[in-house]
């Protein structure tokens, strides 16, 4: 019988780690960028971002390292490392295992970001083969003036302008499951389309009239702590407000033409509503996941634990497809 894939998640210093790689170990990093450059070629994927959600809460670290241990690799059943970019990224999903799964990095304001973001539900295969992942961004007091950049194990590269995946078969007795925890609903307010898909948008139609959302939003006094909220097939998904500018929103995800959004009820208290979310989940048998950098803000949750769920906190999910202010996690279930 083929070795049983298993997932292990800790924080490390550098030398601990640099022993990992140089062990052969397959391993998805995440670290500030000052670390990343240091480390010695090998199967090891990585993105940069400071912040984190470890055993003793969330930490906000330049200094320290959260790494994904993938165990079990058998000869015959290697994971494979693969950079795309913007022209490729289409492939990742007629790339991915029969069986398995994908962990996907790709960096903030990268073209790659903007095209798997607006395209990733389109891509052949997509939803055959579990993708999972996240952004990886910056210290929020670096933002304009640092790049996010992910990490090509393989050759020691660092990158501003391609995402990584590593795809790792899993033995037939194993499955990947995505599990998406999102504490936001659809409000009951106005509902909002928008003419184009795009992260940036200025007009929209608020319950049919034409109105500049910048002006809708000033106007109404939206909180934008919470995001616009969708129904994508029976699933809430969100789109975070990152800013009001001038006449135009900048928004950390996409918003697709003619899908109608409604800004969310507030949250009271995203840990306690947030460990209600998942206990009796399956989360305690979380092999992988990530929370979203504006949940760790407007939360407030550094030295704040949610749940046993440890990872990165990063600038968007992925599960398929970029996902805002949720929780994604995978389980490696038998069958």
């Amino acid at each position: 019988m083929a070795n049983k894939i298993t997932i292990d998640s800790q924080l490390v210093d550098l030398d601990t780690l640099i022993e990992k790689i140089e062990a052969g170990e397959f391993l998805v990093i995440a670290a500030d960028e000052a670390i990343l450059s240091q480390l010695p070629a090998g199967n090891w994927i990585a993105g940069t971002i400071p912040y984190f959600m470890t055993e003793r809460g969330g930490i906000v670290s330049q200094n320290e390292i959260f790494v994904n241990s993938i165990n079990g690799v058998s000869a015959n059943m290697q994971p494979r490392i693969t950079p795309y970019d913007a022209n490729s990224i289409a492939r990742i999903a007629q790339d991915a295992p029969d069986n398995g799964f994908t962990i996907v990095i790709l960096p903030a304001g990268s073209a790659v970001h903007g095209y798997y973001a607006e395209n990733a539900p389109g891509f052949t295969n997509m939803f055959f083969s579990p993708i999972v992942g996240w952004i990886a961004g910056t210290h929020l007091s670096s933002v304009g003036s640092s790049v996010a950049k992910t990490g090509f194990g393989p050759g020691s590269m660092l990158m501003a302008d391609k995402a990584v995946a590593m795809h790792v078969p899993l033995p037939e007795n194993q499955v990947a499951n995505i599990h998406i925890v999102n504490l936001f609903e659809q409000g009951s307010g106005a509902k909002i389309t928008f003419p184009d898909t795009g992260f940036k948008v200025s007009t929209c139609l608020v319950d049919g009239v034409e109105t500049n959302f910048a002006q809708y939003i000033s106007g109404n006094h939206i909180d934008t702590r919470l995001p616009l909220v969708a129904d994508y097939n029976g699933i809430n998904v969100n789109v975070s407000v990152q800013r009001v500018n001038g006449h135009d929103v900048d928004l950390y995800a996409p918003v697709f033409a003619g899908v109608p959004y409604q800004f969310a009820t507030p949250v009271a208290d995203y840990v306690s509503t947030f460990n209600n979310a998942v206990s009796g989940s399956t989360s305690d048998k979380a092999a992988f996941s990530c929370n979203c950098i504006l949940n760790f803000l407007y939360s407030e949750l550094e030295g704040k634990k949610t749940g046993n769920l440890t990872g990165p906190i990063t600038f968007g999910e992925v599960a398929y497809q970029l996902l805002n202010q949720t929780l994604v996690y995978m389980t490696l279930d038998n069958q």
